[in-house]
């Protein structure tokens, strides 16, 4: 087993190249960060939380190098030679089980960096080991430039429906709904923006940051909140509020984590509206526009007994390579939040 690396010490760099997808960042650690012990990359997920690693996570994602929705991973070795690589997904609260647009980034990066070969045309699988499983990359070339990625996840299945809920309004009322629960790499619950009077629009945003929180918080103890096989895979992950646009089309909005924004359509909550979905009798392609009018488009690539694979395609674009230090004068330190 690895040791535990030290924390970086004042000066030290800690390498990143970054990206978006869909307006959503994500922060690739490249250097400055090695040795996260486990045999698999669930098991280094919880090594992670170690106070050496840890440090470098709030680093990265708290001010001033981060801010309140940051999202990035540390590449690790993969659970076996049948993976390219394995990738912890972090924000600014901890560590995710899954990352949809994340993964679709990570498509971009092996191929553009060459960490993966990948011819001028045609597909590329880049597979990914990660939390809640073995998922899958497809980058699409033409004319050796990167068109599209194709974001194959875990088996997604519903785990309850018409779940009555309390949530507390950004006003202090209590206002009740009823909710879906889907995983989908993590566990997601789905609710209309409708339902509180809402809709999936910038200038509604605080209420449904707000909202999410509630939610999240009211369900903490669910049964269905609880990953069926792992513990570890457990407990309300993200709520995804939606709008339905027009049949087949959709525009959401993801809370995750302790109040942070997907500015994506969220790969793995897209994962979990496709189950929900698709358990409603709907067999076509979704398109899933986000608060930002970003756009990824999912469909259902198999079916099982209790459960889909869905696929969902969306792009990554880089904006930007960092060296990040401390200054061993700054009192900060890692950093702050806000929020």
């Amino acid at each position: 087993m690895t040791a535990t690396p030290e924390p970086p010490a004042h000066g030290a760099e800690i390498h990143t190249v970054d990206y978006h997808t869909g307006g959503e960042p994500f922060r690739v650690v490249t250097a400055g960060v090695e040795g996260i012990p486990g045999a698999t990359v669930l098991d280094r997920r919880d090594a992670a939380r170690a106070p050496a690693i840890d440090r470098v996570r709030r680093l990265l994602c708290h001010e001033p190098r981060g801010h309140a929705d940051m999202y990035g991973c540390f590449l690790v070795p993969p659970d076996d030679p049948g993976a390219h690589l394995g990738a912890l997904f972090w924000h600014k609260d901890g560590y995710s089980t899954a990352c949809g647009h994340g993964t679709i980034a990570l498509g971009v990066h092996a191929v553009e960096s060459g960490l993966v070969e990948a011819g001028p045309d045609g597909d590329t699988d880049v597979v990914v080991d990660v939390p809640s499983g073995r998922v899958t990359a497809r980058v699409r070339r033409s004319g050796g430039l990167i068109e599209s990625v194709t974001f194959r996840n875990v088996a997604s299945h519903v785990a309850a429906r018409k779940v009555p809920v309390i949530a507390v309004t950004a006003g202090g009322v209590a206002a009740q709904a009823e909710v879906d629960i889907a995983y989908g790499g993590a566990l997601y619950v789905s609710v209309p923006a409708g339902a509180f009077g809402l809709a999936v629009e910038p200038r509604h945003l605080t209420e449904l940051i707000v909202l999410g929180r509630s939610i999240k918080a009211f369900l903490a103890d669910h049964p269905a909140a609880r990953h069926p096989a792992d513990d570890r895979l457990s407990g309300i992950y993200g709520v995804i509020f939606y709008d339905e646009l027009a049949p087949g089309r959709q525009r959401n909005v993801t809370v995750f984590a302790d109040g942070e924004v997907d500015r994506s359509p969220c790969g793995s909550g897209t994962a979990a509206r496709l189950a929900l979905l698709h358990a409603d009798g709907f067999t076509g392609e979704l398109v899933h526009e986000s608060i930002v009018g970003s756009v990824f488009t999912g469909r259902v690539a198999e079916e099982h007994e209790d459960a889909v694979i869905p696929e969902i395609t969306g792009m990554a674009y880089r904006t930007g390579v960092h060296r990040f230090t401390i200054d061993p004068r700054d009192a900060l330190g890692a950093g702050f939040t806000l929020r």
